[in-house]
């Protein structure tokens, strides 16, 4: 079902917003997923672009953790959109506008080109990695065992089940014993900062071979390859060689990379139920990342230790899916 948006009184916005110096010729309302948020592009009299985020009454603390994780990314150096103004009370929000185009939305240009993005993309994951722990602890809670295993949960519920994916009861115990020690694994490696949902949905070309980053409230603690494991993993999908690469430098021992097959598995197997959950609120546009996220999810799976037996088998069960 398609969420109600709430819509801003729209006198009092136009006086707030020529309070912030910027006077409103056009608004062009922007696509979004499925969040509560919504966005407009505005545009000046004199041409000048700022992007507007509402948030509704019950999201206005996001509007609040938008606001701290912009400084404490900008002050890392780590681009981000400026916040021009913000009334956080009444879930409004102008915003640099970084530009039209995601990264995601340059899956057409070749890769010798987009490769110079990736690289930037995680030079910054390691910047946001080396942030003090204090400075993102208390903004969400901890990407910490019983939260990945939630999410897997989802998956299971949302689509591995209303498929009939689910192997029988001996097998579904030992894919629940496999998930439960991956994600016990990835929790026990001390917690570094991360973006959460680093990948290139939310990541904008802010120059060549460079990306400013979006979305980022959700910044937390969490397992130290999560956010690389991400970027290579979720919607545009880099080549083995140029994957390899920059894994070997962030990770260059056999322990590390193992983290991020590990990490990379978790937040693949999440984001089709993520996919799974956008559809049934409305939002169908992400369903045809499901078959190449899920055979990713297999791959990584295979490469560590908890799931190199059970991964020949789903890849078989699960053929009708994969797109094989």
């Amino acid at each position: 079902m398609e969420l109600t948006r709430e819509e801003p009184d729209r006198r009092e916005l136009g006086e707030w917003l020529a309070g912030a110096g910027f006077e409103v010729r056009e608004v062009h309302p922007l696509a979004g997923d499925v969040s509560p948020r919504r966005y407009e592009r505005l545009t000046a009299a004199d041409g000048t672009t700022t992007i507007l985020a509402l948030y509704p009454a019950d999201h206005r603390a996001t509007c609040v953790r938008f606001s701290r994780s912009t400084a404490i990314l900008a002050a890392a150096g780590v681009p981000v959109p400026r916040v021009l103004a913000a009334d956080c009370e009444r879930g409004w929000m102008l915003l640099q506008d970084l530009g039209e185009h995601t990264l995601a939305e340059r899956r057409d240009r070749p890769w010798r080109e987009l490769a110079a993005y990736f690289e930037n993309a995680a030079a910054l994951a390691a910047r946001i990695a080396a942030l003090p722990l204090d400075t993102v602890g208390d903004l969400n809670p901890p990407l910490d065992r019983a939260l990945m295993l939630r999410e897997l949960l989802q998956t299971r519920q949302l689509f591995l089940e209303p498929q009939g994916l689910l192997p029988p009861p001996i097998q579904q115990t030992s894919l629940d014993t496999a998930l439960e020690e991956l994600c016990g694994e990835l929790a026990a490696d001390a917690p570094v900062p991360c973006h959460r949902d680093y990948m290139a949905r939310n990541l904008v070309p802010a120059g060549a071979g460079v990306v400013a980053v979006l979305d980022h409230q959700d910044l937390r603690l969490g397992p130290p390859a999560y956010d690389l494991a991400s970027l290579l993993n979720d919607t545009l999908f880099p080549p083995r060689e140029l994957e390899r690469r920059l894994v070997d430098a962030a990770f260059p021992t056999a322990a590390g990379r193992l983290r991020y097959h590990r990490a990379a598995a978790q937040r693949t197997l999440k984001a089709v139920g993520t996919y799974a959950a956008f559809a049934r609120r409305g939002s169908a546009r992400h369903l045809p990342l499901i078959a190449p996220t899920l055979r990713r999810f297999l791959r990584h799976f295979a490469s560590v230790p908890e799931g190199a037996s059970l991964a020949p088998g789903f890849e078989r069960a699960w053929r009708r899916v994969l797109g094989q």
